[in-house]
């Protein structure tokens, strides 16, 4: 009876929509534009300087020269700060939230986890972060670092890390940056390597520091992050008697006094490194790019101009680590462009964040932004928990919630917008974020088009995939706000050029039909110096050619007719397996991982075999579901019997060959294997990245065991 009503409901409500529609498809058309939007959306957007698919492609917009900075005025990137602090004084630049109340809560593994009651954001203007920024910067001189000397950042994202970074760029000491969940073996390879006197991290990270200083060569002085910690007081004993602990807001007063101004300084020039960022490793030790100032304002100048109507009414929210070239490069065309930025972190973000005490608002809540960057792991997971709820509710309300979406998907695919359904259906899904993003900028790994669909429906937003690397400065191809399609990486940005070259071992080539196939290089002006004392490796992977510098990315892209470029494979995640079929491990897991029963995947092929395999950490909700849907009770209160149970393992393995079938997965790219890892994959386990990259080798060292047991 109950299937009965709601296929009565469900076509009643298709009928309406059907009238609605027909009724309204004048006015549509003539008001809302649908079909001018495809057309602006369909518009060729890059084409090559010759006519051959090995040639380079630039954007139309800009093709007869390369951007080198986003205003004529600016040379360095201090310069692009002080334009912001002359135009945008008294606005808003820096938000933090104040902490009312942390409670520790004891779990049932006998952790402890901290809990926050947050209040609201409290605000620092330009003009009082640019004193911040000079007094910063005079003391560190006061202190006896010189300009070109190396400072190491270390610290989590959040307002003190831009206004170190910011003295930096003023008073030219080239920065160095770790991810703050870097393994210890990391923080101390990239310290020695670097060799760097001076540190700034925060109270929470210091404690690491105490530990590691004994194995640190070069360390004379530590600076701690103290500004929001009003009433902890910072323990120094234990610290080598070599080493100096001093607090940021004491380095500011000194620098402040008369006696330590500085009025002549040696400014930084276009070719002075700005920044050493340490990529997060994920084929072994983490590498030093070495980013020149102008490396940085050319990759900047092609990034912002994919962002329209960026401006002081938008408010960005900053999460990502700022190690990271996507958060830092966001974070200073906000800047530049009088963007307040609000801090939050990811256990912070929204109200059923993990950091997050019960009855408070979560910081995208709070703050309310208009803009965010996000990797895909995040938005992947917002995917899967909203279907997940939407399945635990009724079936009539499952039935109505996926008409509503798959309506709506369908109207912006032709270009059409749906202000009512928003309204009626995705407003409290939108609300999550904060209920105003306009705009989200996705990089860091491939987004699945599923993820970027659901993105721009539930959360009515534009989603612009975009893809760079840390060697580009972040800059490559972003995709415009007005191109509605799934699954693409966008245009080369105005600041580079991009070119395939053939990679016969892997079957692609610049000749192949219909479109044009082979390895991506970025050439232009945002192309890095290469890696810090890593000769070898620069002259691998960065080419010059007639004068303008590339790099060999390693991953695999195809052209498509617009001049938009989509990201096929990686070289390194090619295995060829024994049958004589290709198997893209990333094409896998993109699909895999959208599986609720998925937390995390790593996909895994050995070429003398036939198949391949699967390593899953499994989500406990949904796993204990499936256990008990076949039957299995005994293990469901022991998380490591339920994931060795055979019978589970294999109702997981199904669901998930099933899911890679309706994700149109060749039967050769399936996996026929799957092990379920009970330990959770984040960067203080060594087996992902800082941006939560599978680090495969590790993965696979670590499992070695089991993934001889899915072969035997």
């Amino acid at each position: 009876m109950q299937s009965v009503v709601i296929s009565i409901s469900t076509s009643i409500i298709k009928g309406l929509l059907y009238v609605y529609d027909t009724v309204c498809c004048i006015p549509d058309y003539l008001i809302r534009g649908g079909p001018e939007k495809v057309m602006i959306s369909s518009r060729i957007k890059a084409r090559p300087l010759e006519n051959d698919g090995g040639a380079p492609y630039r954007s139309v917009d800009c093709f007869d020269h390369l951007t080198t900075s986003p205003f004529p005025d600016c040379v360095t990137l201090d310069d692009l700060f002080k334009r912001a602090v002359r135009r945008f004084g008294p606005q808003n630049c820096f938000g933090t939230r104040e902490v009312l109340r942390e409670e520790e809560k004891l779990q049932e593994n006998g952790k402890r986890f901290k809990k926050l009651m947050l209040g609201q954001y409290h605000w620092m203007n330009f003009d009082e972060v640019n004193q911040r920024v000079d007094s910063f910067g005079q003391g560190l001189m006061a202190l006896g670092l010189q300009p070109r000397q190396y400072v190491l950042i270390f610290a989590e994202t959040r307002a003190e890390w831009m206004v170190a970074v910011q003295a930096a760029f003023r008073y030219n000491f080239p920065v160095v940056t770790l991810y703050a969940t870097l393994g210890d073996e990391a923080i101390v390879h990239g310290i020695n390597e670097s060799q760097v006197e001076y540190v700034v991290t925060s109270m929470e990270l210091i404690g690491k520091f105490k530990t590691l200083l004994k194995e640190m060569r070069t360390v004379r002085h530590v600076i701690y992050m103290d500004h929001m910690e009003e009433g902890k007081k910072m323990d120094k004993e234990d610290f080598p008697n070599n080493v100096q602990i001093h607090a940021m807001s004491s380095v500011q007063q000194l620098g402040a006094l008369p006696v330590n101004q500085h009025p002549t300084i040696i400014k930084p020039v276009r070719e002075d490194i700005a920044v050493i960022m340490y990529t997060s490793g994920s084929t072994g030790q983490p590498k030093g790019v070495m980013m020149t100032h102008r490396n940085l304002m050319c990759g900047l100048s092609g990034q912002i101009q994919r962002v329209t109507g960026l401006g002081p009414a938008d408010i960005y929210i900053g999460y990502l680590p700022l190690a990271h070239v996507l958060e830092l490069t966001c974070e200073i065309s906000c800047n530049a462009y009088g963007v307040p930025i609000g801090y939050s972190s990811a256990q912070t973000l929204t109200d059923q964040s993990s950091k997050i005490m019960k009855g408070c608002k979560g910081d995208a809540c709070e703050l309310r932004p208009t803009l965010m960057a996000a990797v895909p792991l995040i938005m992947d997971r917002l995917y899967k928990a909203v279907w997940m709820k939407v399945n635990e509710g009724s079936k009539l309300k499952k039935a109505l919630f996926t008409l509503a979406y798959d309506y709506k998907a369908r109207n912006l695919k032709r270009g059409y917008d749906t202000p009512r359904c928003d309204k009626l259906v995705f407003q409290k899904i939108r609300d999550i974020l904060g209920g105003r993003v306009r705009l989200m900028l996705s990089g860091g790994a491939p987004l699945s088009p599923d993820t970027q669909c659901f993105m721009n429906v539930c959360f009515c937003c534009s989603v612009s995939q975009g893809y760079g690397l840390t060697e580009t400065c972040g800059a490559g191809t972003v995709q415009e706000t007005t191109d509605i399609s799934l699954g693409r990486c966008g245009s080369p940005l105005w600041c580079n050029q991009v070119r395939l070259t053939d990679w016969v071992e892997g079957g692609y080539t610049t000749k192949d039909k219909p479109y044009p196939r082979g390895e991506i290089m970025i050439g232009g002006g945002n192309v890095a110096l290469g890696y810090y004392k890593q000769p070898e490796k620069t002259a691998a992977d960065f080419i010059d050619i007639d004068g303008m510098r590339w790099f060999c990315t390693g991953d695999i892209g195809q052209w498509q007719p617009d001049g938009c470029l989509q990201i096929i494979d990686r070289k390194k995640d090619l295995v060829k397996l024994q049958v004589g079929e290709y198997v893209a491990l990333s094409k896998v897991e993109t699909v895999l991982k959208l599986c609720n029963l998925v937390d995390n995947v790593c996909a895994y092929a050995d070429s003398a075999k036939m198949f391949s395999v699967c390593l899953v950490v499994p989500n406990d909700k949904s796993l204990v579901a499936l256990a008990r849907r076949i039957g299995i009770t005994v293990a469901i209160d022991n998380w490591q019997q339920l994931c060795d149970n055979l019978h589970v393992e294999k109702a997981v393995l199904l669901e998930l060959q099933n899911y890679g079938r309706k994700g149109k997965l060749a039967n050769y790219e399936i996996p026929q294997r799957v092990k379920l890892c009970t330990e959770l994959w984040t960067p203080d386990t060594g087996l992902v990245t800082a941006a939560f990259k599978l680090k495969r080798k590790q993965i696979q060292t670590h499992y070695e065991s089991d993934i001889n047991r899915m072969y035997a």
